[in-house]
């Protein structure tokens, strides 16, 4: 389908004909996909539907890096929560505590994250009393 449509020719019709050429040549046979539904099918139409989809795929952020880090640790809160021994709680706010000291000594594009690292007695102290609570 590299050709130019010729003159005279109107491109709906020089359009149709490469498709069913195409379709003759068994050009669209085994496609990846055939016979399945299309995904997101359900959801609203959106325009900007393939954008939301490469991001996704990709695991890319709209966000400026300044906040990515601040909900990067609102959810090490709440995975310390959910953390299952002491070891997790060191791991988790290990983790977190790099990125943070990282954003402090070269602070990101956006807003001021305006966050201290987590006080790795203080995390420890509180999965322990959530422990005895429940």
């Amino acid at each position: 389908m590299t050709e130019r449509k010729p003159p005279g020719i109107s491109f709906e019709s020089w359009a149709d004909r490469q498709i069913r050429e195409a379709e003759e040549r068994g050009e669209f046979a085994n496609l990846p996909g055939a016979g399945k539904p299309l995904k997101d099918e359900k959801r609203p139409y959106n325009e900007q539907w393939w954008v939301e989809r490469k991001m996704r795929d990709e695991n890319l952020s709209h966000l400026p890096p300044s906040l990515v880090l601040r909900k990067e640790a609102d959810e090490a809160r709440a995975a310390l929560a959910r953390a299952r021994s002491e070891a997790e709680v060191r791991e988790i706010v290990e983790g977190i505590n790099e990125k943070i000291r990282a954003a402090i000594k070269y602070p990101p594009e956006g807003p001021p994250h305006r966050l201290a690292p987590f006080d790795m007695e203080r995390a420890l102290d509180e999965w322990r009393a959530s422990r005895e609570k429940g």
